[in-house]
């Protein structure tokens, strides 16, 4: 039997890839490159749908190790069945936290500086001036204050904002300040002008963004999601978003792609873009760095960075 390791990206668009495994390129194609059960890594499509992540994992015997390229992994923990014991499930941490954060601001900065008002005017050849909000002097709340979320804040700092307040699972210290548990988010949310969700999709933050949670945000406020779409109960949303009492700057959605002729589409004070906050031209080549240093680590029996978990393991 041989050591495949399964790639989405051609290996021969890599220059330092190890020697001690046989390099296979599948990107989601319908027929396999090989024999599953041949399979040590997998590294998983991305841009794909879930079924077409998951779909080799049942062959996939003797698998050890499965990268993903994206920052969250719930396609892959909605699959663990498929999944044999002992593979290290690793995510893309240092791969789009630049990207992401850089949408998150951009989301926001166009929605408070209105944006989507300008283009509309602009396609009527109508001069539409006005007032607007500026990023300047506000009360920013990071949820999910992760790798993605200390990216947001290090390119808050030059837009003067009055305050950040971040939020993780767990209390802890960081280098700009305290980061609160999410235990204490009800009482951050009234203070805060603009919250930014960079959570990763868990059982604990599915939902997390409610109809309780966006009634104690203050009136006026936007609510920027570029974590999943499932973070957000979307009738909650809607029903806030309809009613003027806040705006909301979306990247992900709940469902998602969302369907023509969603109310979320056509719901006042919403910005949104189809999911498009990690394929930037800064993924491929940090996708690539990541995935040669793991296969690295694989054949040299290092420990692999990354590891979000171990599967079969009682500590998961």
């Amino acid at each position: 039997m041989t050591q495949d390791a399964w790639l989405p990206i051609p290996p021969d668009e890599f220059t330092d890839l190890p020697e001690g495994l046989n390099y296979l390129f599948w990107n989601g194609d319908q027929d396999f490159p090989g024999d599953p059960a041949d399979c040590a890594v997998y590294v998983v499509p991305y841009m794909k749908r879930q079924p077409v992540k998951v779909r080799p994992l049942a062959g996939m015997r003797n698998v050890r190790l499965i990268q993903t390229l994206t920052a969250g992994v719930d396609d892959m923990t909605a699959a663990l069945d498929l999944i044999v014991p002992g593979v290290q499930l690793c995510n893309a941490r240092g791969v789009h936290e630049a990207s992401t954060a850089e949408l998150a601001l951009a989301l926001a900065l166009a929605s408070l500086r209105g944006i989507p008002g300008f283009v509309r005017a602009q396609r009527q050849e109508h001069w539409e001036g006005g007032f607007h909000q500026a990023l300047a002097d506000k009360s920013v709340l990071i949820v999910g204050y992760g790798a993605i979320g200390s990216a947001v804040e290090d390119r808050l700092v030059p837009f003067e904002v009055a305050r950040v307040a971040r939020v993780a699972r767990s209390g802890r210290a960081s280098a700009r300040g305290p980061v609160h548990p999410l235990t204490e988010l009800p009482n951050l949310l009234p203070e805060a002008d603009v919250v930014i969700l960079t959570t990763p999709l868990t059982d604990t933050t599915r939902g997390l963004v409610n109809a309780e949670f966006l009634a104690r945000m203050k009136d006026g406020a936007l609510l920027v999601n570029v974590a999943r779409g499932a973070v957000v109960d979307t009738k909650a949303l809607l029903a806030e978003l309809e009613s003027g009492r806040l705006t909301a700057a979306l990247d992900v959605t709940d469902p998602e792609p969302l369907p023509a002729g969603h109310p979320l589409w056509q719901a006042p004070g919403v910005l949104i873009s189809p999911h498009v906050g990690g394929p930037t031209s800064a993924f491929l080549p940090r996708a690539k760095r990541l995935v040669t240093e793991q296969l690295n680590r694989f054949v040299n029996r290092e420990p692999l960075r990354n590891v979000i978990l171990t599967t079969g393991s009682t500590d998961n």
